[in-house]
């Protein structure tokens, strides 16, 4: 699936290095979290293809805001993991993780927590946030214990 990713048509060097950096955030929060193996699993697949629809927002809407890429990923996720051998309860976990992926209310589930440290984590960077904004963003979205650490070492404070 992450070869596949790498490959999909549209994404530019910055998508593909966005979405290693998440899906490596996502993997060690998950395993120092415990998630169990198939949760983890998901956890990665949904990491992988969680900014699926940027090529598609980028054309239709001319950026890639975040509800516009929640709004255009279900279509997107299945169809490009419909040859994946996923069976469907967890092909459904990992369209509804990527198509909430920007919505930090009435999170359902550590692996859709995570998911969202993970992007914000390599969005802070990428973006260069401001110290206050990763502060809030601290106490407003951060809950793991392993994200929590990541985010203030990172950050140092």
């Amino acid at each position: 699936i992450l070869q596949k990713m790498i490959g999909y048509e549209g994404h530019t060097t910055h998508d593909v290095a966005h979405l290693l950096k998440v899906w490596g955030y996502a993997h060690t929060i998950g395993l120092l979290e415990h998630l169990d193996e198939r949760t983890l699993h998901t956890l990665e697949i949904a990491a992988i293809v969680h900014d699926i629809a940027c090529p598609l927002c980028r054309i239709r809407y001319g950026n890639t805001n975040g509800k516009y890429q929640e709004l255009e990923s279900p279509a997107l996720v299945r169809a490009f993991l419909s040859d994946c051998g996923l069976d469907a309860s967890e092909l459904e976990r990992i369209v509804y993780l990527v198509s909430h992926h920007h919505t930090i209310t009435d999170v359902q589930g550590l692996d859709y927590q995570i998911l969202l440290e993970a992007d914000f984590l390599v969005n802070a960077d990428e973006s260069s946030f401001s110290l206050e904004n990763i502060r809030k963003m601290d106490e407003i979205l951060f809950k793991t214990k392993t994200g929590k650490a990541l985010l203030k070492s990172i950050y140092k404070f």
